[in-house]
């Protein structure tokens, strides 16, 4: 029996249990500890039922064991959170787990304690039911996913090492929202085939420093502004993905203004003019196709009349498929044209493959639209990181998506203030995650 009731006080528990991981440095790990006291205690029969281990320091893996062990199920959640403070302007305070008549509030409830909720609310309650599922189910939860990932990293090497090939791999990524393109009028569930790639770079720049009164040459200061602007004047070159690709094609039947269809007709006949087209409508239609650059810090300087000696600024670049580490370093390279300007890579990690738009996706999506009626099943690239990268080293069908349905609103809150999820997407992930279960093949 679900229960969304029950769901939305477990959650609010949950955000009650601060498993900051940016904090773990300085404050420790006894929320990790916690939060999964928590989990046994909440969900009785998921830990009497299932075998139970803790990966490394921030991962636990749970098997059901199925039917059969072969190619199994893998769901994936994790319960560590980004920061949040009451005096950035959250209207209720993000810890206190606060609930009303239609939604839990607090940090975590979205990003992505409340995927972790409702994973363990099928699995408990189909466990109540009975059910024996046709083939093992892993869960894999990890806390850390929003420093490093090192624990799905682990659990992702430990069923490696098992020799654990699985069916399909489902962990965060899209929901069920307006369609993102503005020329298609439509709900979608948004399930993401792959994700970009990401890269930390910091460039450095120095020079002999001395008095503001008196600057000589290129300071260090003007040096590394040149070279961001240099950077921002020469964007990569846009292309489109497989993925993109797959997503206009969901969205055909959809489509009524005369330039959506032109757009899709040039998707299909000049790919290449259909990028271009994209690229310069800025925002998410541009980061679809073509890898991004954004420079987010900036240092140097101690004294409005002091030369510094150092500059220095941190890009944050989101690697589209097919664009390697490397080449978006020589990319940066040739834009920036200045031996002086050091380059280093501080964290990077490749673009991961596209999973197909197969069989094992369209039960994906057939599940979504029975749940979410009206809505549109559609593949897309995913533009930031998750732990189901890690899965893509040795399976094949990785894909992201969570079932809720979010306004514009609650998307823009992840990572922000005022984030919740309504009490009615708990319920429907639930459905979901109960009926994805039942229909494993044998």
């Amino acid at each position: 029996m679900v229960d969304p009731g029950g769901a939305a006080q477990r959650l609010a528990r949950m955000v009650q249990i601060e498993t900051v991981s940016a904090h773990y440095p300085e404050r420790g790990t006894a929320s990790v500890d916690a939060f999964l006291a928590l989990l046994e205690h909440e969900y009785p029969r998921v830990a009497a039922a299932l075998e139970r281990e803790r990966v490394g320091e921030f991962g636990v893996l749970y098997r059901w064991r199925g039917a059969r062990a072969e190619h199994p199920l893998v769901l994936m959640a994790h319960f560590d959170v980004v920061p949040a403070d009451e005096g950035d302007g959250w209207l209720v305070p993000p810890f206190a787990g606060h609930i009303t008549a239609h939604a839990v509030h607090g940090r975590g409830t979205l990003d992505d304690k409340g995927a972790l909720c409702v994973i363990l609310e099928a699995v408990e309650s189909l466990l109540a039911e009975g059910v024996t599922p046709a083939r093992d189910v892993w869960v894999s939860f990890g806390g850390d996913e929003e420093v490093s990932g090192r624990g799905a990293a682990a659990i992702s090497d430990a069923l490696r090492d098992r020799g654990v090939e699985p069916w399909l791999v489902l962990d965060e990524g899209g929901a069920v929202v307006d369609a993102p393109l503005p020329f298609v009028p439509a709900r979608a569930a948004m399930i993401g085939i792959g994700e970009k790639g990401f890269a930390t770079v910091r460039l450095t720049a120095t020079s002999s420093g001395g008095h503001a009164s008196a600057p000589t040459g290129l300071t260090a200061v003007a040096r590394i502004a040149r070279a961001v602007d240099r950077v921002q004047r020469r964007p990569f070159s846009p292309r489109l993905t497989a993925s993109a690709r797959a997503m206009f094609r969901a969205f055909e039947p959809q489509v009524r203004p005369a330039s959506g269809r032109l757009l899709l007709w040039l998707v299909r006949v000049a790919p290449w003019l259909a990028a271009r087209l994209l690229a310069r409508q800025g925002g998410d239609a541009a980061a679809l196709v073509r890898t991004t650059v954004a420079a987010t810090m900036l240092t140097g300087g101690t004294a409005a009349n002091v030369l510094p000696p150092e500059a220095s600024a941190t890009l944050n670049m989101r690697l589209a498929p097919g664009c390697s580490v490397a080449d978006a370093i020589a990319h940066l390279r040739r834009a920036i044209n200045d031996r002086e300007v050091q380059i280093e890579v501080v964290e990077a990690s490749e673009p991961s493959p596209e999973s197909p738009v197969d069989d094992r996706f369209a039960a994906l999506a057939t599940i979504a639209t029975e749940v979410f009626p009206g809505v549109v099943g559609a593949p897309y690239l995913q533009l930031s990181a998750s732990d189901a990268r890690w899965f893509h080293r040795y399976c094949s069908h990785v894909y992201r998506f969570v079932p809720f349905e979010l306004t514009a609103a609650q998307r823009a809150s992840i990572h922000a203030v005022d984030e919740f999820v309504t009490i009615d997407s708990l319920a429907r992930g639930i459905e979901f995650h109960r009926t994805l279960i039942q229909r494993l093949p044998s």
